[in-house]
């Protein structure tokens, strides 16, 4: 075997290793960890080939004066965790507020879900989801 063969392989190996490090680092790596509170709006499975689990969370922003804004956040949830799926599903149909725990990952593939975020836990507040504000009542004036 010449020099020339052995430095190919080598460097075909080498590449190949490089690649498959970075693609592990890039699948189980976490970019940063939090967590949200709100009101589970939805979780859904969908997808064709890859089913995925997809869900939003509205968590009920205080506005201005007498308004709420409605800010979703977008989350996925890996298959394996049922126990998760289970509490996403009670909590959507209840309409309670929950704390979701995620990770965020580094990059998105599309055959474990939509987005980056994905839920590791759920903590059930059983407290009913925030009304949001009255206006107190205008005088009327006279006429």
């Amino acid at each position: 075997m010449t020099t020339v063969k052995k430095f190919g392989i080598i460097g075909g190996v080498s590449f190949f290793v490089l690649f498959l490090l970075i693609f592990l680092f890039l699948y189980h790596g976490t970019y940063s960890k939090g967590e949200r509170a709100g009101v589970v709006v939805k979780i859904t499975e969908k997808g064709y080939i890859f089913k995925t689990f997809e869900g939003q969370l509205n968590t009920l922003i205080p506005g201005a004066v007498g308004s709420t804004q409605q800010n979703m956040f977008y989350f996925s949830v890996e298959r394996d965790r049922q126990d998760v799926i289970k509490a996403l599903k009670e909590a959507a149909l209840t309409g309670e507020r929950v704390g979701l725990e995620y990770e965020e990952k580094y990059v998105q593939f599309f055959w474990r879900g939509d987005t980056k975020y994905f839920i590791t836990a759920v903590r059930r507040t059983n407290v009913p989801p925030a009304l949001p504000p009255t206006l107190p009542s205008q005088p009327s004036s006279p006429q």
